[in-house]
C-alpha cells in the first residue's frame, strides 16, 4: 500500500510556507524602504555639505587686507533684530542675505593655479540669495567668484549655484571677546576677525510648518593681519 500526505499535512505545509514568504516579503520591502529613505537623505544633505565645504574653505583662506589684490573686509548689517527673529529666532546679530542682497566680499586664496591660469590664487568671493526658479520654498544660494582682480581689467564674476530652499544666511564676526554683526578692517585693531560664524536657515518644507533649526558653521581665521606693516625683529 502506497503512503502519501494527508490533506491536513498539506494544509499545514502551505500555511508554514505562507508565513515564511510573508516574513521574507516584510523584510525585503522594509529594506527597500530603508534604502530609499537613506538615498533621499543623502541626496538632500549633499548640497548642504557641499555648501559648508565652500564656506569653510573660503573663510579659512582669507588674506589680510592691503596691496593690489587684497581688498578690505567691510560689512554692514542688512537685517534688523525683529526681521531676523521673525525668520526663525536666530541671534539678533548677523548679516542676512535675502534675495537681491549680497554677503560681504571675501578676498581669499582659494583660486586654483596651473600652468595656463592667467590670474593669481587670490580671488574675490561673495554669497547671495536669488528667487527660486523651480517654485520650491525659500530662495537659492549662489557663490559669486571674481578671479582677475587687476584694476586694469574688470572680469565679470562667475556664478555657481549651491543650495536651494534657503530662508537666510547670516554672518557674525568675533574679535576675540564678542561676536559682532559687522566688520570694518579699516577701523578694527585686528584687520581680520578671530573667527567668522555662518548660520544657514533652511526654509520650511511646507507652508505653515515651523522652520528647521539653523545650520551653524564657525571658522577660525588663523591669519590676522596687523594694522601696520612694520616688522619688529
Amino acid at each position: 500500500m502506497r503512503s502519501g500526505f494527508t490533506l491536513l499535512e498539506l494544509l499545514i505545509a502551505v500555511a508554514a510556507f505562507a508565513i515564511v514568504l510573508a516574513a521574507i516579503n516584510t523584510v525585503f520591502y522594509g529594506a527597500v524602504r530603508l534604502r530609499n529613505r537613506t538615498a533621499t537623505t543623502l541626496d538632500e544633505s549633499l548640497p548642504l555639505e557641499h555648501t559648508l565645504a565652500y564656506l569653510r574653505r573660503d573663510l579659512a583662506a582669507l588674506v589680510p587686507p592691503g596691496g593690489v589684490l587684497f581688498g578690505e573686509l567691510q560689512t554692514t548689517p542688512t537685517a534688523t533684530s525683529s526681521d531676523m527673529a521673525n525668520r526663525g529666532a536666530l541671534p539678533t546679530t548677523g548679516l542676512s542675505s535675502r534675495p537681491g542682497v549680497r554677503s560681504p566680499e571675501f578676498h581669499t586664496a582659494t583660486g586654483a593655479l596651473d600652468d595656463t591660469s592667467p590670474w593669481a590664487e587670490v580671488q574675490r568671493v561673495s554669497y547671495f540669495l536669488a528667487a527660486s526658479t523651480n517654485g520650491s520654498a525659500g530662495s537659492d544660494l549662489f557663490r559669486s567668484v571674481t578671479r582677475n582682480l587687476l584694476p586694469s581689467f574688470q572680469e565679470p564674476p562667475s556664478v555657481q549655484p549651491l543650495l536651494t530652499g534657503v530662508q537666510g544666511i547670516y554672518f557674525t564676526y568675533s574679535d576675540g571677546t564678542q561676536w559682532k554683526d559687522s566688520w570694518d578692517s579699516t577701523t578694527e585693531p585686528s584687520r581680520l576677525p578671530v573667527a567668522i560664524k555662518v548660520q544657514i536657515q533652511r526654509a520650511a518644507a511646507e507652508s505653515g510648518r515651523p522652520l528647521p533649526p539653523p545650520v551653524e558653521l564657525v571658522v577660525p581665521i588663523l591669519v590676522g593681519g596687523a594694522a601696520t606693516n612694520d616688522v619688529t625683529l
